[in-house]
């Protein structure tokens, strides 16, 4: 006999179709549960909730939707899996390099199983940690993944519960950690069946994408008790190392205990429950460091989040870009002082806002802060999806991953950044709701209509050219200038790994001089400088000291280091040891 649950307090009766039977559930009294005790509750068997007699929907917890949104659940036994990682405990964040990548454009096939085929090369690379973007079940078979509906499903498509699990066990046998991406700011338009259940929504507070979730209203103690036992299962029974978060600023809570402080706290108790290391990682465009202060501090408890500051500061200087929020950076200056102080805008005015923005991160280590290049949003929000390798020579490319390593921060690549793939990474949905599905290609057209381009320039997210043609092509790895830049990464990460200075998160060590109006900068920690001229120019720069440096890493050949100076071609960095 097994006891099967379902929190429903918008129902006044509510019935299981389990085995071609229709059962009536029992109501637990005033607290919206409805259970049943039934030998039909086996591995393997579909079963659905009908609320008030209306059509049978999926379980708002299911493990399993081998049909999709609009389907039936599947029952699984989580205890069945043979795990081979026992003692396994993921590498400290501190010492992390991250690599995200999207489960169907890493591989041709689009599946858990074939990303295990391409985990040498991520070994061989130097990566610690493998973040995956959403992975939830969502509409259609293809999309970026930030529209779940069933939060407790990995995608069918992709291999569903047993393909996860295969996948991290996989991770964990060659030495690499998994950080999953969720999604709990909101949830997808296709398959959300939620509000028949219950206040899993409120329109008291607005999001960028409609109502928000029901974190501080009626009956929100159930709704936060969703989204952490949904966190508790994927770092409990698939073995995840940890969770990247997304978009922290669109969850509104004024509760006295916010819900990813409640989050952390549960988090904790499970990292010492399993005994392994559990980490979150927040995404936040608030540039409020108390996101990763401790609890004790005033903080929510978190271990990390992204710095988009660092990036748009670096973004901007090697590609001269000033559209939209990139308005805010290019100057050398800013670049130097996201490597100080992680936060460009830290309490400063900000005229992409036209107000303040930001807070001192003050006493907080590097480690609190993920470094990049570019990510998923910051490619695929583009209206064409295009790489940094698009719109960078190889010699900014160089720099940029010279500085992503060097800095003070935890490092992350996005898949085929270090090759320098040339296939773009764009938006894509394959909503089968062919009015959704319009809706979505007209919003993209009208999104970018601001930016200028042409509506016919746009390429269509519903079209499946659009996600084909940002599938990896592993071919380019031994190609020219694929094959050289990617031997750069591996030396730039093996560097990193070598020299304890350059995982040393002390930001008040890291020295950095630069020359505005000569476009180049120097980063000193400790005994290592990396020295990058951003000029197209060939170009003199001043040493700091008349010491004498031995050259541990550099893009061009032609660099020259001498009395009066370090000689260096245009666009290209050097990383040298101060003897």
């Amino acid at each position: 006999m097994r006891k099967l649950r379902v929190w429903a307090p918008n129902a006044k009766q509510v019935a299981i179709e389990i085995a071609n039977r229709r059962i009536a559930m029992q109501s637990e009294g005033d607290n919206g549960w409805w259970w049943i005790e039934t030998e039909l509750a086996t591995p393997g068997v579909d079963y659905a909730f009908v609320l008030n007699e209306g059509r049978p929907l999926p379980d708002p917890r299911s493990a399993w939707q081998p049909y999709g949104v609009h389907g039936v659940s599947r029952l699984i036994e989580h205890d069945s899996f043979p795990w081979s990682d026992k003692g396994w405990s993921a590498p400290p964040l501190s010492s992390a390099i991250i690599y995200e990548l999207h489960v169907g454009t890493f591989t041709a096939e689009g599946t858990f199983e074939a990303a295990i085929e391409r985990l040498p090369h991520l070994v061989e690379l130097g990566v610690t940690h493998v973040e995956l973007m959403p992975v939830a079940e969502f509409s259609g078979d293809r999309g970026w993944g930030y529209d779940g509906v069933d939060l407790y499903a990995p995608h069918h498509s992709y291999g569903g519960a047993e393909g996860l699990k295969r996948l991290v066990d996989a991770c964990h046998q060659r030495g690499l950690a998994v950080i999953l991406d969720v999604v709990y700011n909101h949830f997808g338009p296709a398959g959300n069946y939620l509000a028949d259940f219950g206040p899993y929504q409120t329109n008291h507070y607005r999001t960028p994408w409609g109502d928000a979730v029901n974190f501080d209203g009626p009956d929100s103690c159930e709704v936060r008790r969703f989204l952490c036992d949904n966190a508790l299962m994927w770092l409990r029974d698939y073995h995840i190392d940890g969770l990247r978060l997304d978009a922290i600023h669109a969850i509104v809570d004024m509760s006295a205990i916010h819900f990813l402080e409640q989050l952390a706290q549960e988090v904790t108790r499970l990292e010492a429950s399993v005994g392994r290391r559990l980490v979150l990682i927040a995404e936040s465009n608030l540039n409020d460091p108390r996101v990763v202060r401790s609890v004790d501090a005033g903080g929510f408890g978190l271990d990390a989040q992204w710095n988009d500051d660092f990036h748009h500061a670096l973004h901007c200087i090697l590609t001269g870009e000033r559209v939209g929020y990139y308005a805010d950076f290019g100057s050398v200056a800013q670049l130097a002082k996201a490597l100080r102080n992680a936060y460009v805008y830290d309490g400063c005015y900000s005229q992409f806002r036209r107000r303040c923005h930001g807070r001192p991160p003050s006493g907080l280590s590097g480690h609190r802060f993920i470094g990049y290049a570019q990510t998923h949003d910051q490619i695929g929000n583009r209206a064409k999806g295009e790489r940094t390798s698009m719109l960078m020579n190889l010699g900014s490319l160089k720099i940029a991953a010279a500085l992503v390593m060097a800095a003070p921060f935890v490092p992350m690549l996005f898949q085929g950044e270090e090759w320098g793939a040339s296939t773009p990474f764009m938006y894509f949905s394959g909503h089968p709701d062919q009015e959704l599905g319009r809706a979505v290609s007209e919003g993209r057209r009208k999104e970018f209509a601001s930016f200028g381009w042409p509506a016919e320039e746009v390429p269509d997210p519903q079209a499946i050219e659009t996600f084909v043609r940002s599938k990896l092509d592993w071919t380019e790895l031994s190609r020219q200038p694929h094959a050289e830049l990617l031997q750069w990464h591996r030396a730039l990460i093996r560097l990193r790994k070598a020299n304890v200075e350059l995982t040393d998160g002390r930001l008040d060590r890291v020295e950095v001089r630069w020359d505005e109006r000569a476009r180049w900068l120097s980063m000193k920690r400790g005994t290592i400088v990396l020295f990058a001229n951003l000029a197209v120019e060939q170009q003199t720069i001043p040493l700091a000291t008349a010491r004498d440096y031995d050259t541990l890493l550099t893009s061009h050949s032609e660099t020259r280091i001498a009395t009066e100076g370090l000689q260096m071609p245009g666009q290209s960095v050097l990383i040298a040891r101060v003897r």
